[in-house]
């Protein structure tokens, strides 16, 4: 039987890293399979870590507030027939099954690792054995009928069980250990990742792999673990709807939730964890869709991290925890930078199975956040796990690696109705929701007023100031009518308000915008919660300033509404001067003022803000007191008091119609403020509730948000989009997104000539030259900007849209169905699956009309999944040589012959369009006989695709062809 330091000694071998514990006798063999390795090598990656002196800082510290910690729970463990700690009763909570093996998990991490105070404590084993036993026979048994929540049974427990017997593997024996595991089979059996659907999904599906792959490890089960690595494939994948990452870098759980930094966090940290321990092993993570993963890392999670915190718009309910009283023995407040650290450390874990390359771009991105985090260093970070402490530590003293500085970027992820605006000394974010995002998430009694985080609200942090603005107890003080961006009724609302998800109204799709990657157009057709509220919402992201519009506020509930221009937490103690217009205010608390015809504001030390035109400025400043019990039921209900400034605009009791316009200048000195109002460099080409548009001769950039079709300075647009034009140095480029992802296509138009080259993206087609006139392929984009620049690249000219509609459509079915003919319903279907459940459509198109030779075609259908067995699915489309077939004719047996597969278009379970690229099959049947057969099918087993027929209300499909 191996001993405890023997065991520590063996996953020291198996990493190859000393890490400075002491050592007794000789280091022993190797272990004595494949599964002790990797159950060693589990303990080293996500228990203890390797590289660091046990005996030096933060590690001792940790290492003795583990041996206390673990005393405290051992003294007060009393084990009796109702629980094994007093205060975690066991029959109808079930939380109170999974803080009891963590309790247990800290006592046996105390008996295991070195340094603790309880090293291989007799009296702390025996403890821990007995409370295995007694949560085996009284609470976690293979029998035991579940109660609660969920996630307790299949996740929280069984995680935990499987760590601690891993840490005591050698003491436990073979009937102990069976018994323990049997449990886990009855909670997670392999049935638990069959289908990608349900709970199974997302960082939860990651975390019941991770069940499996650790039991198979301990049963030296093959299967097991094989069965969890398969598990694994249906994670990677990018989605169009629901849980999982999006191609725009997008991660969503629970459906419609933002939450890249939260069950994101669990994704990347579970997968990392895996990856690295099974890397080189018989079941190494071999898929080829793991790219996708690492390419997340730049994609999904850097955007959202600054200065070593994670920004809490992509964080959902976990904001609201604070200082836990669950399950947080050390009573350690989590927020943005405890979240981000935990963050990087999984990235620098993942790099253990990444290309040298992506590694190597990771920990100097991982140097940089952590260099800059001056509000909550690293290394002072007690919230962190040992392994996480001990990578993050090896890349800031690792001289090989240079910090990578702050980016200058702009993102707009509009799979999740957020966007961020980098620049080299500050950065900013803005959340919105629409019909297809949650105002907020507020289950398991967390984010109890978290009502308007959805509604436009906009955090921003300086490079060296500002970064503990919602660190320091922001949630439980700050006044949640009053968030800094928003447009609200301050109609009062319930904690909890609504259902635990809810969802703007279906009308509400206009969110998102345009961007160049440099700068972005945002803007939000915003709905209030709980009230009648409507309003349109823009920002225009440029340079050193962020231009902040509002049109068509419109409520009737009998409330006030405001506009917040910001609410800055000040701490306990400071008193930032608030000059406006060249006056400096009071700093006494308690006093507020209102200042008519306003021009500009500075709150010294954090920013300025300019209104165009003058503004009727409302200013507060308060101490506000709170506890995070307040908007969390399981957390601390210290009372905290924090000092705000806040600065907003009052649109009065039931405003019709209503505006407002500020620019934010984050960093802003007074003089700074003053010189901009007085010489700007924006101009607000339009503010209504049809388009929002800006001009700003510093940047070159004219942008509008048309809310319907319209013209505002240069620029028409024949749909609602988002357009960003920008002039500089002899180029003129162009970028385009519909947020309402309603429209297949969208013609704009730019009052500009004299160009006669261009780069464009795949889309974009340029049917004007003066005007400058394109053709926007916006449809199955899911919001994304698609780009064209003139003055570079190749000669253009102009050419000439035609959209065709379909002369006959239908679909086929095989099976008992092979004679039943479908023509003139109002759905086309397709689907890959058994006989009898075989479905292919097909299209057909008179080319007679069109005035030259294809140079671009696209079939454009509009439709979604809709299967039991799934939600994502890509249809191909085949070339079809035959035309001779007829709507009301065509069956499965008379249909005819697939020729070449042409493209490709996904689809997940939200109506969108699908674009399938035809021109090949049209410019040959353009040249023959001028009548053009598209087939639909899908290449590989796949779900049901509804899609709306030429007979449909609505959404009819259509071939976009461009000719010249």
């Amino acid at each position: 039987m191996l001993t405890r330091r023997q065991l520590l000694h063996l996953a020291t071998a198996t990493a190859g890293i000393t890490l400075g514990m002491a050592a007794i006798g000789s280091p022993p063999a190797f272990a004595a399979d494949e599964y002790d390795t990797l159950r060693l090598r589990w303990i080293d990656r996500t228990l203890l870590g390797t590289g660091y002196d046990a005996t030096q800082e933060p590690f001792a510290t940790l290492f003795t507030l583990m041996g206390s910690t673990a005393s405290g729970f051992l003294s007060g463990m009393n084990p009796s027939t109702a629980s094994l700690w007093d205060d975690l009763p066991i029959g109808s909570v079930s939380a109170n099954v999974t803080s009891s093996y963590v309790r247990l998990k800290w006592m046996a991490q105390a008996w295991a690792f070195d340094g603790t105070g309880l090293t291989g404590d007799a009296d702390l084993l025996a403890a821990v054995l007995t409370g295995l036993d007694w949560m085996h026979a009284t609470a976690y048994t293979p029998t035991t009928t579940t109660y609660d929540n969920w996630w307790d049974w299949q996740i929280g427990a069984s995680r935990l069980s499987l760590d601690i017997a891993c840490l005591v593997h050698a003491e436990l024996g073979s009937t102990r250990l069976a018994n323990y595991l049997a449990a886990i089979d009855a909670f997670v059996p392999d049935s638990a990742v069959a289908t990608y659907s349900g709970v199974s999904t997302g960082a939860n599906r990651v975390d019941l792999c991770r069940v499996l792959i650790v039991r198979g490890i301990l049963a030296k089960s093959s299967a097991k673990i094989a069965t969890g690595v398969a598990g694994l494939s249906a994670v990677f994948p990018l989605v169009r709807s629901g849980d999982g990452l999006y191609a725009d870098g997008s991660f969503v759980q629970h459906t419609n939730v933002a939450y890249t930094g939260s069950y994101g966090s669990v994704l990347i940290s579970g997968l990392a964890a895996l990856l690295s321990l099974l890397a080189g092993s018989t079941w190494e993570v071999t898929d080829d869709n793991r790219q996708l993963l690492f390419d997340a890392v730049t994609e999904a999670f850097a955007p959202f991290l600054f200065n070593g915190l994670m920004m809490d718009g992509v964080s959902g309910r976990a904001i609201s925890r604070g200082v836990k009283t669950v399950d947080n023995p050390l009573g350690i407040q989590q927020d943005d930078h405890v979240r981000g650290h935990l963050i990087i450390g999984s990235i620098l874990m993942l790099a253990d199975a990444a290309s040298t390359d992506e590694a190597a771009t990771w920990k100097a991105m991982a140097k940089g956040w952590l260099e800059r985090d001056y509000w909550a260093p690293f290394l002072e970070d007690s919230y962190q796990t040992l392994p996480v402490l001990a990578l993050g530590k090896s890349v800031l003293d690792d001289t090989a690696v240079t910090a990578t500085a702050e980016p200058v970027a702009s993102r707009v992820f509009g799979s999740m109705d957020r966007a961020t605006h980098r620049r080299a000394s500050w950065a900013l974010a803005v959340s919105m929701c629409s019909a297809r995002t949650a105002f907020y998430e507020c289950i398991n009694g967390e984010n109890l007023r978290g009502w308007h985080t959805g509604s436009g609200m906009t955090y921003w942090w300086g490079g060296t100031y500002g970064n503990g603005q919602y660190s320091d107890a922001y949630w439980p003080t700050v006044d949640p009518y009053r968030l800094p961006g928003t447009t609200v009724s301050r109609i009062p609302l319930t904690d909890g308000q609504g259902t635990p998800r809810p969802t703007p109204p279906t009308g509400a799709v206009w969110a998102g915008g345009a961007t160049d990657g440099t700068y972005s157009a945002l803007g939000q057709d915003t709905r209030g919660l709980g009230s009648t509220l409507a309003a349109k919402k823009s920002w225009f992201c440029l340079d050193d300033q962020v231009v902040c519009l509002g049109a068509g506020i419109t409520a009737g509930d009998g409330y006030v509404v405001e506009t917040t221009v910001d609410n800055r937490n000040l701490g306990s103690a400071a008193s930032n001067a608030l000059t406006v217009d060249g006056t400096a205010q009071s700093t006494t608390l308690g006093w507020s003022g209102t200042f008519s015809g306003a021009s500009w504001a500075s709150i010294t030390g954090v920013a300025g803000y300019v209104f165009p035109g003058g503004a009727t400025l409302k200013a507060l400043r308060e101490a506000r007191t709170g506890a995070w019990s307040d908007i969390n039921t399981e957390s601390s209900t210290d009372s905290l008091t924090r000092r705000y400034l806040t600065l907003w605009v009052d649109h009065g009791t039931d405003p019709v119609g209503a505006t407002y316009g500020y620019i934010l200048m984050p960093g802003a000195t007074p003089s700074l403020t003053a010189a901009r109002a007085a010489a700007p460099t924006v101009t607000v080409l339009a503010n209504t509730a049809s388009v929002q548009a800006v001009t700003d001769t510093a940047t070159g950039v004219t942008a509008a948000n048309f809310f319907a079709a319209g013209t505002a300075g240069p620029i028409t647009v024949s749909a609602p989009c988002s357009v960003l034009v920008r002039e500089s140095g002899g180029t003129l480029s162009v970028s385009v997104a519909d947020p309402t992802r309603a429209a297949a296509t969208v013609t704009v138009t730019v009052a500009r000539s004299g160009y006669t080259t261009a780069t464009a993206d795949d889309g974009v087609s340029v049917v004007g030259l003066a005007p400058l006139t394109l053709v926007v392929e916006v449809g199955g984009t899911q919001g994304a900007s698609s780009t064209v620049t003139f003055g570079t690249g190749a000669t253009v000219t102009a050419g000439t849209y035609t959209a065709l509609a379909p002369t006959a459509d239908a679909y086929v079915r095989d099976g008992s169905y092979a004679g039943t003919n479908y023509g003139g319903t109002t759905d086309l279907v397709v689907k890959n699956a058994g006989t009898g459940y075989h479905r292919r459509s097909f299209l057909k198109f008179d080319l007679s009309a069109l005035a030259g030779t294809p140079r671009r075609a696209v079939l454009w259908v509009r439709g979604a999944t809709s299967d039991s067995t799934g939600t994502q699915a890509t249809l191909t489309g085949y070339a079809v040589s035959s035309d001779s077939w007829t709507e009301t004719g065509l069956t499965w047996n008379t249909q005819p012959s697939l020729g070449d597969a042409l493209s490709s278009g996904s689809i997940g379970n939200a109506k969108d369009w699908i674009p399938i690229e035809v021109t090949g099959h049209l410019q040959t049947q353009y040249a023959g006989d001028g009548t053009a057969t598209v087939a639909l099918a899908e290449s590989a087993a796949g779900v049901a695709v509804l899609l709306a027929s030429r007979s449909s209300s609505a959404n009819q499909p259509f071939l976009q062809v461009i000719t010249g």
